[in-house]
């Protein structure tokens, strides 16, 4: 297929395709998705080998957040039976992150509830980083706390912080359909603010909100044009209780040509399969592998992921290998000289006057549940009722699992 072709050979030169390209990949028969599978995948290996990198996500405080974003579980009027807790001390949140660590993650994502940090929140936040990295030298740190003030970027850095996520999640011109309480610019602003204090700049997408073609490809050319160090890719988990409950948009091979466009059109990033993979992947995650080169360990924020060990089994046996914490993830133009990964000096997955990249949703390193906000939230919000209509018949609301172990109880976690 020629435009296949076409896009390998622009993948390896870190060019960008144009808009058409990337809405033909998404337009791809469900008969063409193999060789969809193989052409991004020529792109992936070229870059980044045979590697997946690990991440492991610790949610810090979970639930009570004042933001509407509609596909969060955390969101002000969710009425999803998540956990609900406040701030995990640093002693605990370092043992949950001992968990992951211990599993093979390299990277641990900190992640709030919330609109965004207070000063004492960020000494909070400092504190654990610095409990993480007295246990463990060589892991690398992304904090995920929400919309970000002047100079918070800055002591987050300073407090030992590799990397902060911040996701889009949408494209601008659907983002006020999704969530009212704050702005696409805002997010937009909090990116650069990571980028602009040193910070490896996360952030990524929400795909199954019910979005166009056009706004996926908007999304990911926004995301290329600030330039993150990471993608992380959400797959909407849609929780009973939520205003998307009944968006069951997605197949497992809609899945794969959504990561194979973000492949195409970042080239060189650290590819991220978020929040979701188990519930709109499902026995096709392996084949993801060959497209992203990162996903997360074990559970994510409020769901359930799959077993640790079938992560690791999986890994295995699609013939790939797991990232060690000697080696540097981004390819040797992206990583700065002595390297791990910290953002980037020059070009890129695209040019940028600067700014940032990652996630988790429900997710992975950067926003909840599917993406929202992190960070940490004033008062308890006030119960508002939230109609949801009935999922599809099809819809596979039996691989919804909402997190039960782990952070915030006294269960072991899954890592």
């Amino acid at each position: 297929m020629d435009l296949l072709n076409t896009l390998v050979d622009k993948g390896l030169r870190r060019e960008l395709p144009t808009r058409d390209e990337a809405l033909a990949v998404l337009a791809t028969s469900d008969d063409d998705v193999l060789d969809v599978v193989a052409a991004a995948g020529k792109v992936r290996r070229h870059w980044f080998g045979r590697r997946v990198k690990l991440n492991y996500l610790v949610n810090l405080k979970s639930g009570l957040c004042p933001e509407d974003c509609s596909y969060c579980s955390q969101r002000l009027g969710s009425t999803a039976g998540i956990l609900k807790y406040s701030w995990l001390k640093p002693d605990e949140a370092s043992r949950a992150a001992a968990a992951g660590l211990a599993g093979g993650a390299k990277r641990v994502c900190l992640v709030a509830s919330g609109r965004g940090p207070t000063d004492r929140d960020v000494d909070r936040v400092s504190d654990t980083i610095k409990a993480i990295k007295d246990q463990n030298e060589n892991v690398e740190v992304c904090a995920c706390l929400g919309l970000l003030s002047d100079g918070q970027a800055e002591r987050l850095r300073a407090a030992g912080a590799d990397a902060y996520n911040h996701n889009l999640n949408t494209s601008e011109g659907t983002y006020g359909e999704i969530t009212t309480t704050h702005t696409y610019a805002d997010r937009v602003d909090t990116v650069q603010k990571a980028h602009a204090a040193g910070l490896s700049a996360c952030s990524g997408l929400i795909a199954g909100m019910g979005e166009s073609d056009e706004d996926l490809v908007d999304v990911v050319y926004a995301l290329r044009e600030l330039d993150p160090d990471s993608v992380p890719v959400n797959f909407l988990i849609p929780f009973e209780g939520t205003p998307l409950a009944k968006e069951w948009n997605l197949t497992p091979q809609r899945c794969l040509r959504i990561l194979a466009m973000v492949r195409f059109v970042c080239p060189d990033v650290e590819v991220r399969i978020a929040g979701g993979r188990e519930v709109h992947l499902r026995t096709l995650q392996p084949l993801a592998l060959h497209l992203a080169n990162s996903i997360f360990l074990g559970d994510y924020l409020t769901s359930e992921g799959q077993a640790g060990k079938a992560d690791l089994e999986m890994i295995a046996d699609a013939g790939f290998e797991v990232e060690n914490a000697g080696e540097v993830t981004l390819p040797e133009h992206r990583a700065p000289s002595g390297g791990g990964c910290g953002s980037h000096v020059q070009d890129g997955c695209g040019s940028h006057d600067g700014a940032g990249c990652g996630s988790h949703a429900e997710a992975g390193c950067g926003s909840h549940q599917g993406g929202g906000v992190c960070g940490s939230a004033p008062a308890a919000p006030a119960e508002v009722p939230v109609a949801v209509a009935e999922a599809p018949a099809d819809a596979r609301t039996d691989l919804v699992s909402v997190r039960r172990r782990g952070a915030g109880t006294d269960l072991a976690p899954n890592a």
